[in-house]
């Protein structure tokens, strides 16, 4: 018989708990705002602030160009992983031309130390990059300790071989096609190793913590377009191809460093073309050999088109709507 009133006054004292809990937690939700008014108001949930997405930046991913010469590759380094992605032959190797600019005035700057160049010498290294001016940069090369070797060497001058073991490179070599000499212009590198010398300047160790921001700058800079008026016999505009593939969501995150490189090579009739362009976040190189014929436009075309095709997201990605497939949540 006890058990039995036991029992009974157990569940009634769950449902009396059960009950009063009702009216507590409503209060809860009707304390917030209520603001003391009729018995019938009720409360809102603020929703959480949508996560805004990322910024626009480049990323791997797949790049179709429907390509008319020789040589067409490159490659993308994402400057925060270190990962390095693009084309199949991404360590297959062409001349640099111009491009290897940005490393000799690195080169040169980082020995200096805290020291100030000549005042000639800092200008020279200046006009190497926005510019792209030959005279200027064989002045810099030699103050850097460079040479020139004949054709019949591999070995590339110390120049160069300072940047294969700074930066890290793997494919790099001296070109030495004949008659061509040692010229830094012939030193053959991959878009892969193109990005890594990228990101070497970028991050610091190829001029050093006083001059990585001066070198960075006026990469930034660089002056000219492909136009005739703009091409003379020792210097070039090269402010062009990737920059002018990328959406101004990118360019207006900051600063493009940049040094294209660009020769027609009558001796074997090709346009040596090659781009490269270094933010905070990303790494980029393309590099080409296409007919003479064709026009220096062509290259610089092709080095945008890759740019833009590694844009992420893409522009409008965001009003498209995937499609739930029938039958399936």
């Amino acid at each position: 018989m006890r058990s039995r009133v036991t029992l009974v006054l157990a569940i009634t004292a769950v449902v009396l708990g059960g009950v009063l809990l009702v009216p507590t937690a409503y209060a809860r939700l009707a304390s917030d705002g209520s603001g003391g008014g009729g018995g019938g108001s009720t409360a809102s949930v603020a929703a959480p602030a949508p996560t805004p997405p990322p910024p626009p930046t480049l990323a791997a991913g797949p790049v179709s160009v429907s390509f008319k010469g020789e040589f067409f590759s490159w490659a993308l380094l994402d400057r925060k992983t270190g990962k390095i992605s693009g084309s199949p032959n991404m360590t297959a190797t062409s001349s640099t031309e111009s491009m290897i600019k940005a490393w000799i005035v690195s080169d040169y700057l980082r020995q200096l130390g805290d020291k100030e160049p000549p005042a000639a010498l800092k200008e020279a290294a200046r006009l190497a990059i926005v510019d792209s001016n030959d005279g200027a940069a064989n002045k810099v090369h030699a103050a850097a300790g460079g040479s020139y070797k004949p054709s019949t060497s591999s070995i590339p001058d110390a120049v160069i071989q300072r940047a294969i073991k700074i930066c890290g490179l793997t494919d790099t070599k001296r070109g030495n096609t004949k008659p061509y000499t040692g010229y830094w212009s012939y030193t053959r590198m991959s878009p892969r190793d193109a990005v890594r010398v990228g990101d070497c300047i970028a991050d610091g160790k190829a001029a050093g913590p006083k001059w990585t921001k001066w070198v960075l700058d006026q990469m930034s800079k660089v002056r000219g377009t492909t136009a005739t008026k703009d091409q003379k016999t020792e210097s070039g505009g090269g402010r062009w191809g990737i920059i002018d593939g990328l959406p101004k969501s990118i360019t207006a995150q900051g600063p493009v460093s940049m040094k294209n490189g660009w020769t027609p090579i009558y001796g074997d009739g090709n346009w040596h073309v090659n781009c490269l362009a270094v933010t905070s976040k990303w790494s980029l190189a393309v590099m080409l050999r296409y007919p003479i014929r064709t026009g220096l436009d062509y290259g610089a075309k092709v080095c945008a088109s890759v740019a833009t095709q590694l844009v992420t997201p893409q522009p409008g990605a965001a009003l498209k709507v995937p499609q739930q497939p029938v039958g399936k949540l």
